[in-house]
């Protein structure tokens, strides 16, 4: 009899019954009654490691499975063993649980397909769940279906692995997402919006028919699709519209610790060294737990990496330092954080030790010494080491015969002034095409330019090689044949002569030239005057009649101030007045005249010689030239005004009203 008073196998009827209506806690109780009597009941305690797994008791599971483990045996309790260690983000042991198990169960094998995709082996993962589809028939072929998509997307995204048509019908908005997720990792952006947009539709109308979810759940659930719109429009260069639809997920608050770790890094590479508090509170949303376990590996890397870039913009020199010592311990062949650390001694002045590490990470790492000697190189030019620059470009293996390298080289010695070095550059690269990949477009290109940059520098004789070898490629190019006979006739006048037999007669040559077009050009050193538009009919000029020109008619000049036009003008009114004939000069002892000076409204002693009324009619001291006999006429440059500001009677002021008030 068990204690409690009931038998075992009322004790069994209720464990049946509390499972089959979901109540495992009370079902848990039944159990560990069971097992007061029956210790070793394996039963029993397959029950009880079922029970704590429904009730979300992982740990305790394990630990069960692990105390009783010689009573279960290796295969009766795999399962439930490797779901625990899963629940617990134990991966590795996960999978070794399941790999040691003697027979393969779907359960197990649905399980393995899980395990796979959180260790990131997407291929393996791929067959697992091919096999699960093509050999079972249930209720859960749709999720089946889904992780297999998810599967492709992610293969897509980090691998970039070119997807293959397995053929899913995207009925549900889980596998409209996942194929927007695939096309976003072929860089088909304009697509994958499109999906997103049905995904969220779909989305709509499957959650709208349950009456018990609210709008707040549906947005909610939308979070994941408007996060991955807002990535694509980011992508897109739409930071604005990306960055307002993070902000709204943000507000949300999702259960999703992972959705809002990504959601917030992505606002932070927005932000970039702008609005630095805003990315400080939401590199908080990227500490939160569990994080690690929801992302993928290349996700973390890139908010770790992130970090470590906010860290340094906020100065925060030993926080970075940290952060680049612990990337660089768990990447060590990556040169991220050897960059973000040479980012930080420039920051602090110091270019000559952020080389010295780039040097030393390239030596170590050759694989990624390409980036790291670019690197170098900016560093160099930024010092105005210009030539180290090169010899570093030079040394870089991949890129060094590249179109564009050989450009930026060239460029660069030519601002040192090393012609011979550029020139250099020229044949090595034209060496280095015409093993590989003669008279393809590439290689005539860099000749011509070769030949260009030759004769641009006076270097005629090096350049009639390239021009020759253009020459014979297509003899019918006029242009390079006119170079090659300029190049000879200051080398060798008789082969200039000799190739000049091959140029065109000037009656065979026709030249589609606008004369217009090229006479407006830039550049042009004459330019032909357009004739003028004539309005009408042109009549034929007579023979012996001459062009009449058209006489400008010549404006009246304004006549000064009070200036009578009757009165006969001073001939000597343009000479200064000190040399004109009757000037007697300034008497000795008189004061000048304090005119205009002092308080405004002050009037000086010598307002009376300032009246025009009593000037104009006292005679001038002498007979002035051009004046008739007594006539008391002053000259238009002697005249003076009329009235003057002494005669002029002041306005009467008017009283101030007195009153009370002060106003």
């Amino acid at each position: 009899m068990a204690s409690g008073g009931g038998t075992i196998a009322a004790l069994w009827t209720e464990v049946n019954r509390c499972g089959q209506s979901g109540d495992f806690t009370r079902a848990l109780k039944s159990v560990n009654k069971i097992l007061q009597e029956c210790k070793d009941d394996v039963t029993a305690l397959n029950c009880k490691v079922v029970c704590l797994i429904q009730n979300g008791n992982f740990k305790e599971a394990l630990n069960v499975i692990h105390t009783h483990n010689k009573v279960f045996g290796s295969d009766v309790i795999a399962f439930e063993k490797a779901y625990c260690e899963y629940r617990l983000n134990r991966v590795e042991n996960a999978l070794k649980t399941i790999e040691s198990a003697s027979q393969q169960t779907d359960k197990l094998k649905e399980l393995y397909g899980q395990v796979l995709y959180r260790l990131e082996r997407y291929e393996e993962c791929l067959t697992v769940y091919r096999d699960l589809i093509r050999n079972s028939q249930d209720d859960y072929e749709e999720e089946r279906k889904t992780n297999l998509s998810a599967v492709v997307a992610a293969l897509s995204a980090w691998e970039q692995a070119p997807p293959e048509d397995l053929g899913l019908p995207e009925t549900s908005y889980e596998l409209c997402y996942n194929s927007a997720c695939t096309l976003i990792g072929q860089g088909r952006l304009p697509e994958a919006m499109k999906k997103l947009q049905e995904a969220e539709e779909l989305c709509r109308q499957s959650l709208s028919e349950d009456s018990d979810m609210t709008e707040e759940d549906i947005d909610a659930e939308l979070a994941v699709i408007h996060s991955q719109m807002a990535y694509v429009m980011q992508l897109q260069g739409r930071t604005e519209d990306a960055l307002q639809l993070y902000n709204q997920v943000i507000k949300l608050k999702p259960t999703d610790v992972g959705l809002l770790a990504v959601t917030a890094n992505n606002i932070i590479t927005i932000n970039k060294d702008q609005n630095v508090f805003d990315s400080k509170k939401k590199v908080k949303l990227t500490n939160a737990d569990g994080v690690e376990h929801k992302l993928a590996k290349k996700q973390m890397q890139a908010i770790d990496f992130n970090k470590a870039l906010l860290a340094m913009y906020t100065n925060q020199a030993d926080q970075c330092r940290k952060l680049v010592a612990s990337l660089q311990s768990q990447n060590p062949g990556h040169p991220r954080p050897v960059l973000i650390q040479v980012s930080q001694l420039c920051r602090e002045k110091q270019h000559s030790k952020a080389i010295e590490l780039l040097q030393r990470f390239s030596e170590k790492h050759p694989e990624s010494a390409s980036e790291i000697k670019l690197t170098m190189a900016q560093l160099y030019v930024v010092q105005g080491h210009v030539t180290k620059a090169c010899d570093i470009l030079r040394s870089i293996e991949d890129l060094k015969h590249k179109q564009g390298m050989i450009s930026a080289l060239v460029t660069m010695y030519s601002h040192e002034e090393d012609i011979d070095s550029a020139i250099d550059v020229f044949s090595q690269g034209i060496q280095h095409y015409q093993k590989h990949q003669p008279n393809l477009p590439a290689h005539l290109s860099l000749v011509r330019e070769a030949a260009n940059f030759k004769l641009k520098y006076g270097r005629k004789k090096e350049a009639i090689s390239d021009l020759e070898q253009l020459w014979k490629q297509n003899p019918k190019d006029i242009h390079t044949l006119a170079q090659l006979i300029s190049a000879y006739s200051l080398v060798d006048q008789e082969k200039a002569k000799s190739l000049s037999k091959h140029l065109p007669s000037a009656d065979k040559m026709s030249f589609n030239v606008d004369v217009d077009e090229l006479e407006n050009s830039h550049g042009a050193t004459y330019v032909r005057k357009k004739a003028a538009k004539v309005t009408g009919e042109i009549l034929p000029k007579e023979q012996g009649q001459g062009d009449i020109k058209k006489k400008k008619k010549k404006k009246k000049g304004k006549l000064p101030k009070n200036c009578d036009p009757k009165a006969t003008p001073d001939p000597e009114r343009w000479l200064p007045m000190r040399e004109r004939s009757y000037y007697r000069g300034r008497k000795k002892g008189k004061k000048k005249e304090q005119v205009g000076k002092g308080t405004q409204g002050a009037t000086s002693g010598a307002s009376g010689e300032l009246d025009a009324s009593k000037t104009a009619s006292s005679p001038p001291t002498s007979p002035r030239p051009g004046t008739a006999g007594s006539s008391n006429v002053v000259p238009p440059r002697q005249q003076k005004p009329a009235t003057s500001g002494a005669t002029r009677k002041k306005p009467q002021q008017k009283k101030k009203k007195g009153g009370k008030g002060g106003w």
